[in-house]
């Protein structure tokens, strides 16, 4: 008994120790900085000035700035428009190119290069693409007699159009997961609802869709998670702008952070970001997860 008892303490000294490189990275690089932002939320820390506790009046600050209410309501409609869109054409996608014939990999690769392309410079090519003056898009709308858009200078269109982006920059990955959750249903199931007269439709409703639950919660999940943290699309395409119609809660803690160093203010604005993240991921957890299980 001894002998285990040394052996599995020797076993368990090594597994420690080979894990404790990536455990000091955690606390050094994640752990430290959260519980260190946590607390500048609650100071009027400027990087310049000397640090001062003031309690909960960088949040009272916050939730009195009407930027700040717009960056929330901007942030939720980028949500809106991005993350049902992107989940069902993403699950087409995916059905259209789960098929074993000639050439299939080359098209599953062609829609996944977005995703490995850098945010940065596929926002800077959609950029020129919106133009509103020689830009692709217009220049084709032009073509077809019809008025030109203000893509990224309008109040009304710049959130779509950035949306369009992300959608497109996006698809690839969900695609990607959903065909690995496509290649695991039953093939039987499809052969025995051919045998009972079920057309393309209604094996895509009765069986592909409820098979697929679990797949179909975790890019739902992901893609909530995304959607709420934008910013690289933002900051580069619009600046926030036109007249904050494209201000989010990240452009928002990054502008007063990093332009007017206002810190403290910053860092409680993630933590709000941090909460709304938390509640978005928790009522989604509630409502999809019973019926992802039950498909299973």
């Amino acid at each position: 008994m001894k002998t285990k008892s040394k052996i599995q303490t020797r076993r368990n000294f090594w597994g420690y120790l080979f894990i404790l490189p990536n455990f000091l990275g955690f606390v050094a690089f994640m752990l430290v900085p959260i519980l260190m932002s946590l607390y500048f939320s609650f100071t009027n820390y400027d990087v310049i000035s000397t640090m001062q506790f003031i309690g909960f009046e960088n949040y009272i600050n916050l939730f009195q700035d009407e930027q700040f209410i717009v960056a929330i309501l901007n942030t939720l409609w980028f949500t809106v428009l991005t993350v049902p869109a992107g989940i069902i054409l993403a699950l087409l996608l995916a059905v259209l190119l789960n098929r074993q014939i000639r050439g299939i990999s080359f098209f599953r690769t062609l829609v996944f290069i977005p995703v490995i392309t850098s945010m940065v410079a596929v926002s800077l090519v959609w950029s020129m693409l919106y133009e509103e003056n020689g830009g692709l898009l217009n220049t084709l709308l032009g073509y077809m007699n019809l008025p030109s858009v203000a893509w990224l200078t309008s109040t009304e269109m710049a959130m779509v159009s950035i949306a369009i982006m992300s959608i497109w920059k996006g698809l690839g990955y969900n695609m990607t997961i959903f065909l690995a959750g496509l290649q695991g249903v039953p093939h039987d199931l499809y052969e025995a609802a051919t045998i009972d007269g079920a057309n393309a439709f209604q094996k895509f409703c009765k069986i592909t869709v409820p098979m697929i639950g679990p797949t179909t919660y975790f890019v739902t999940l992901m893609a909530l998670i995304g959607a709420l943290q934008v910013f690289d699309q933002v900051n580069i395409m619009t600046g926030g702008g036109p007249v904050n119609a494209t201000r989010t809660i990240a452009f928002h803690l990054y502008q007063y952070g990093f332009q007017f160093y206002k810190m403290g203010y910053a860092c409680a604005a993630a933590y709000v970001l941090f909460i709304l993240v938390f509640i978005v991921s928790l009522i989604q957890n509630r409502s999809s997860k019973k019926w992802a299980e039950a498909t299973v």
